[in-house]
Order: C-alpha cells, then sequence, then structure tokens
C-alpha cells in the first residue's frame, strides 16, 4: 500500500504526463464532548485514500479513490488525465510550474504522549472534572468541555521524483459556560472559543492546559455578565487579548496574502483580496510594530508541517515586516505568475481534495512590552477578549468582531466588565493604529482546526501566534 504514489507516478509517466503527483493519506480523528454533567458525543473517525494530480496538455486534473490497490490507482490517473485534457479546451494559456527539488524526506512533528495512547476513560474524566467545576455557579446553564485528538499520516511523491513521508500528531480542547438569567444568556470560554485550544503536540499539551482550574473563573465570568452594562459606541483604545487577536490575523491578513486569491484564483468561497502584485516592497500594510510571518517551521503551530502537498519544504516568510507588505503566500502554480519560487503553502484536506494555497502558522512577532506594562501605560481603554462572532467583506476590508467580554482600563488598571462587545474597522488603517505588541512571554500559538476555504469546500488546520496588542482610536460598541 505505501508504494502505491509511486506506482502512480509510473503511470502518470506512461500515460505522457508532463508532470503528476500522489498523495496517499491517512487520517484519524477522535472527539469527545461532556456536556451538563454526561459525556454527550464520543466519536472515532478514520479515512484513508489516494489523490492523484496531473498536468497534461497544459491543464489540471485530479482524481482520487479509497480502494487502496494498484487496479483503482491506474484508473484515477488515468481518470486525471481525461479531466486535464477535458479542461485544457477552457484554459487560455499553459501552466507552468516554478522550480522545486524533487526530496526524499521524512518528518514528524515533535511529541511526548501519543493523545491516541491515553485510555478513553482518562479523557473523559479530565472533560467530567472541568464540569463539575463549572456546576459550581447556578446561572450556568450549560456546560460543555471537548476534546480532539489528531493524526494525520501522508506519503508523497511525483514525477520530478519526489519520496516524502510525514506523521502530524496534534490534539487540544477546551471548556464553555453559558450563563441564563435577566432575560438574556452570556458565554464564557476558555481558553478559545469554537472548541478551545490546539497545537501540534502530545497528550502532554491538554494536561498542562489544566481545564478544571480555569472553570471556576470562566463560569464566574459568565454569570457577572448577565448583568454587566453593553459596551457604549465611541472611539476607544483597545488591547487585544491574544485569542482574538489570532482571529483578527487570520482574516484580516492571513487570507488577503493567499496569492491565489489575490490572482482571482479563488473568489467562490468569500474569496479575492484587497492586495495586488504591484503593493509588493512598497504597500504600508500597517505601523511598524506590525511584522506578521508565514512560518510552517514554528514550533507546535497547527500550520506546522515538513513538507507541503507540492514537496516544497515548511519555510518561514515575512509577509509583512515593519509594517510593509512583503510577500505573499504561494503554490508553484502561482508563484511561477509572479516569477518567484514556491514558499511550501499548498495543502490539501486530505486525500480527495486538490491542494490549494492554505494558511501556515501566521504570527505577529513579538514586540517588548510586558502584558502589565501595557496595561500601565494605557490610561483609558478596553481590554477585549476571546471572540463571538465576526464578519468581514470579501476583499477583506471592512469588518466587524464581536468578543464575549471586554474589561475597560482605567489608570492602567482592569476595570469593570461590558457584555456584548464589538469593534469595527478598516484591514490597513486599523493595523496601521498598531502601536505595542507585547513580547516573548505573553505569546501563545494559538490553533485554528476549521479554516474553510475552496469549493468543493476544504477544512485547514493552521495557527497563529500572537502576544496582545494595542490599537488607538477603535470604533467599539457598534451594533448594526
Amino acid at each position: 500500500m505505501e508504494d502505491l504514489p509511486l506506482y502512480a507516478c509510473e503511470v502518470l509517466g506512461s500515460l505522457k504526463a508532463s508532470y503528476g503527483d500522489a498523495r496517499l493519506v491517512e487520517r484519524r480523528v477522535e472527539s469527545i464532548e461532556v456536556k451538563n454533567g454526561a459525556p454527550h458525543a464520543v466519536t472515532s473517525h478514520l479515512s484513508r485514500g489516494i489523490g492523484v494530480r496531473v498536468i497534461y496538455k497544459g491543464s489540471w486534473g485530479f482524481a482520487a479513490t479509497s480502494s487502496l490497490t494498484k487496479r483503482a490507482v491506474g484508473k484515477a490517473c488515468r481518470e486525471a488525465v481525461k479531466i486535464a485534457s477535458a479542461g485544457r479546451a477552457a484554459r487560455a494559456e499553459r501552466l507552468e510550474l516554478a522550480p522545486a527539488e524533487p526530496l526524499v524526506a521524512e518528518y514528524t512533528t515533535p511529541f511526548e504522549e501519543d493523545p491516541f495512547e491515553v485510555p478513553l476513560e482518562e479523557k473523559i474524566g479530565i472533560l467530567m472534572s472541568a464540569d463539575k467545576a463549572l456546576a459550581v455557579e447556578p446561572a450556568v446553564k450549560v456546560r460543555r468541555s471537548t476534546y480532539e485528538g489528531f493524526e494525520e499520516r501522508r506519503i508523497f511523491a511525483s514525477t520530478e521524483g519526489a519520496h516524502i513521508r510525514q506523521r502530524i500528531v496534534q490534539c487540544g480542547g477546551g471548556i464553555m459556560a453559558v450563563a441564563v438569567g435577566n432575560g438574556d444568556s452570556q458565554v464564557r470560554s476558555w481558553p478559545h472559543s469554537f472548541r478551545g485550544n490546539f497545537q501540534s503536540a502530545g497528550f502532554e499539551f491538554v494536561r498542562g492546559m489544566d481545564f478544571t482550574a480555569n472553570a471556576g473563573p470562566i463560569a464566574s465570568e459568565a454569570a457577572a455578565l448577565l448583568t454587566a452594562p453593553p459596551l457604549p459606541e465611541g472611539e476607544r483604545t483597545v488591547i487585544l487579548e491574544g485569542g482574538q487577536l489570532a482571529l483578527q490575523i487570520h482574516e484580516s491578513v492571513g487570507h488577503p496574502t493567499e496569492l491565489d486569491r489575490v490572482l482571482g484564483f479563488e473568489a467562490g468561497y468569500a474569496g479575492t483580496s484587497f492586495v495586488s502584485p504591484e503593493m509588493l516592497g512598497s504597500y504600508r500594510y500597517g505601523s511598524d510594530h506590525v511584522s506578521i510571518t508565514a512560518d510552517a517551521t514554528e514550533p507546535k503551530g497547527l500550520g506546522t508541517f515538513g513538507y507541503d502537498d507540492e514537496g516544497v519544504p515548511a519555510q518561514r516568510v515575512h509577509l509583512i515586516r515593519d509594517g510593509i507588505l512583503e510577500d505573499l503566500m504561494t503554490s508553484r502554480e502561482t508563484a511561477g505568475v509572479l516569477s518567484r519560487q514556491a514558499n511550501g503553502t499548498m495543502r490539501a484536506d486530505g486525500w480527495a481534495r486538490m491542494p490549494i494555497v492554505r494558511m501556515t502558522n501566521i504570527n505577529l512577532l513579538p514586540g517588548r512590552w510586558s502584558f502589565e506594562d501595557l496595561l500601565a501605560d494605557t490610561e483609558d481603554g478596553l481590554y477585549m477578549a476571546v471572540n463571538r462572532a465576526w464578519s468581514i467583506d470579501d476583499k477583506r476590508l471592512n469588518f466587524q468582531f464581536g468578543t464575549e467580554i471586554a474589561y475597560e482600563i482605567k489608570a492602567g488598571r482592569l476595570a469593570k466588565i461590558y457584555k456584548n462587545p464589538s469593534y469595527t474597522g478598516i484591514t490597513p488603517s486599523f493595523w496601521a493604529s498598531c502601536d505595542a505588541v507585547c513580547g516573548r512571554d505573553d505569546y501563545v500559538m494559538w490553533g485554528t482546526p476549521n479554516c474553510g476555504k475552496g469549493q468543493p469546500g476544504q477544512t485547514a488546520r493552521v495557527g497563529h501566534g500572537t502576544a496582545p496588542a494595542r490599537f488607538r482610536n477603535v470604533r467599539v460598541g457598534v451594533y448594526q
């Protein structure tokens, strides 16, 4: 079975394809949810198959199969060539790939404790303990604790001679409390919304999170939000908590710097971008405090790997340096349009999808502030934490984000809380207003396991390294 990608490349060569590659992918996912004192869902999913991609007569073709036999793989190769041949009529120009060295290599994400070797009873016990701690607050009517383990094994081969094996191991989870009262409901999540935080690591990451110790404060804040005032509309200085900043980076920097969106290749799923290739090297995307990388080599990131799904090595690329747009995320095809080298950001959602340009770990580089010093330096402002809702246009310019909670900052200290807070802005103006970023001690790798893109839709696992950052003159409290 493991030799099937090499066999596929032999078949594609015999079919006179100018380029071909094959990816054998086995993916395993385990999910657990405890809700209101009892296991609510325990699921285990295993998927295995091979996808074949080909350039024939200057056009792409792709086919896939879950039948891992030479006969089925040969059939998929012939189907991919037929699709490429048919697609040639709709393509104005011949497809060219930027050169890439064909590598023979292996890679495994570092981990200490295999999450799939930990007994199910122990995982459920951790979630049940957190649930019990959430239940101490009477106003909390819905309690949810979640866990997910993820493993993917990939074997990639190309007609150019590449042959790469990889194993990716990830896990994480989180807790959520919904308080109800006074005709209202409020939610607080930890350490992040949308099922928590995830990293490329073993079960030692989950043990270190300590769900139970953090459950009580989260439940208390959910209850307190029921009687908190809504955030008044106005312009304020805002410090964004790292998890919220991760989503801000994802939506207003990550997606608009994917070159397929910039070139109009990806437009159907909230696609396109306000960025153009002519901006590279001169466009001011943010203030001098803003330096952002796409870094697939970052330890523990969900977007960390050894080689992308074209066999290009993982890289650290400066998208924005000192506020200036410097680079974009590319595939071999899109990099060729700009006469550049591909920078290793092509990935597919499993074996049944064709790779597309995807974020890796999009990180805001740490500054020099400690969080305590940044608060002390802020005379009047807001600290906004944990995303609740967001909206951004398909050019990635105009956005509005809602968070679960906002804390007023008065004379350098956190004061009263507000419920249903929101803020809005325009991407380059917002990043231009950044005047401080916290340092390495406050830097956290946040994992987003559900980034959607493409049609048919694909889900990617991406990461964002952030520390809290401050923004001036931000419009807040907008509810329409």
